[in-house]
């Protein structure tokens, strides 16, 4: 086994050797493949044409649109996925919480060089428990693809062609320092490799075929393909990381909560997709809501809201401290960083940002919702308070967005508590824009005990 580390100026000469890439406008760049955690919108697959399995090169995004790709969550059955093209990658939406394999095939096409030559690209990613993605089986729809054996330790990787192991091929790994090593297999194709450490690893080979033909008009007379491997290690993971957690727990200490919360009555009114209402509101000091309106179509969505208000403000004494990790490196997001749950239900994630909960991300089964935070307000106390945030929601299988909620809440000081006072919910769908919204009046709370 060799090991090497590649400056970026290194890298880009290896690349020119490596892949046989030496124009200028190619200059270093590789298809990359990455499962992401439980994010905005929800699970993704994302295929990027870059030096770097970080941002794509918005000027060839175009040559790799038509990439395919398939998802194997269960051994032997692969789904198609569909993809969306953004700007700089590829985005296909992923099932939440399931070890999965994706592959891929991209035909680039023919770049003329010392030989004209096709170009093609297996991209492969796998995310899950050790046992399950060892279940997994290669997908016969591919001439070429990495296949892993996976222990606590370690990877075993072979290429198979046409479904036949190559002996004594040459892999080669990337990490996200860019340091490099190269793997020899043995003449049965096989080879065991151990990363160095955490983080995101791509691993590839190169085949080259003396074969000619014609594309689309053009004459080659090889073929240059490269099957992929991307992986994060290890691949399972039961800790949390320390920063992590104190970042969530700051953020849960900075929201402002009721502590000994009496209760309260008040008078309500408002507007419900066009009809007035008006009525009294009882709160119990357990959270139960009692409400009498005059409209009895807004009864549930006021009670509900309602209930969501106060139970998003009373303290719980039930709670304890939750095990997270970093679920990127993306440092630079401007709502912060993810975090994710280790085991947490519902495929939980979240941003943190100036000890704030920028993000929610949550599946709810068919869909996935993410709430993002636009703008709090502080108590007397310097505890936060929400004032306008939206909530989006996603088809979980193929990420088209359902709708969108934005909000606004406003509160009243009220002894040593800030109380409802208003509730705006402008839900933008398909069939049209809804407008719905309670204001809270005449506060009162019960007489101390």
């Amino acid at each position: 086994m060799l090991k090497f580390s590649l400056s970026r100026v290194q890298l880009y000469a290896f690349c020119l050797i490596v892949f046989g890439l030496q124009q200028s406008d190619l200059f270093g760049h590789f298809l990359f493949i990455r499962i992401g955690e439980h994010a905005e919108a929800g699970r993704a697959v994302e295929v990027f044409f870059s030096e770097k399995a970080e941002a794509g090169d918005p000027r060839f995004i175009g040559k790799v649109s038509n990439t395919q790709l398939w998802v194997q969550q269960e051994p032997g059955k692969f789904v198609a996925l569909k993809s969306h093209l953004g700007a700089d990658r590829l985005r296909a939406y992923l099932p939440t919480g399931r070890a999965i394999s994706v592959t891929g095939y991209c035909e680039y096409g023919i770049l003329e060089r010392e030989v004209p030559f096709l170009l093609r690209y297996y991209p492969k990613a796998i995310s899950g428990s050790i046992a399950d993605i060892n279940a997994l089986k290669a997908n016969d729809k591919l001439t070429l693809e990495i296949v892993p054996t996976v222990s606590s330790d370690s990877v075993s990787l072979v290429l198979l062609d046409h479904g036949k192991s190559v002996p004594e091929v040459v892999f080669t790994t990337v990490d996200d320092s860019l340091n490099n090593e190269e793997l020899k297999a043995n003449s049965e194709g096989r080879v065991t490799w151990k990363p160095t450490g955490p983080g995101h690893y791509c691993v590839y080979a190169k085949v080259v075929r003396q074969e000619s033909g014609e594309l689309a008009g053009k004459r080659y007379r090889e073929i240059r393909e490269f099957p992929t491997l991307a992986f994060r290690w290890p691949l399972e993971r039961t800790d949390g990381d320390v920063q992590a957690i104190e970042l969530f727990e700051k953020a849960i200490a900075s929201r402002a909560s009721w502590l000994n919360f009496p209760g309260f009555s008040a008078k309500i009114d408002g507007e419900y997709d066009g009809r007035s209402f008006s009525g009294t509101v009882q709160v119990g000091k357990d959270g139960a809501v009692e409400l009498k309106i005059d409209q009895t179509v807004a009864e549930d969505w006021v009670t509900e809201q309602l209930k969501s208000l106060v139970m998003h403000r009373m303290e719980s004494s039930k709670r304890t401290t939750p095990v997270l990790r970093f679920a990127d490196q993306d440092v630079h997001n401007p709502l912060g960083r993810l975090l994710t749950f280790v085991g947490g239900r519902f495929a939980s994630s979240y941003r943190v940002k100036d000890d704030q909960l920028k993000v929610v991300n949550r599946n709810l089964g068919s869909e996935n919702m993410t709430i993002t935070v636009l703008e709090n307000e502080k108590t007397p106390e310097g505890k936060y308070l929400p004032h306008l945030y939206n909530v989006q929601y996603w088809d979980a299988a193929e990420g088209n967005l359902l709708r969108t909620e934005t909000f606004e809440n406003r509160w009243a000081r009220t002894g040593k508590f800030d109380l409802p006072a208003l509730n705006t919910l402008l839900t933008s769908s398909a069939s049209g824009l809804s407008v719905r919204s309670f204001r809270v009046t005449n506060h009162q709370l019960p007489p101390a005990e």
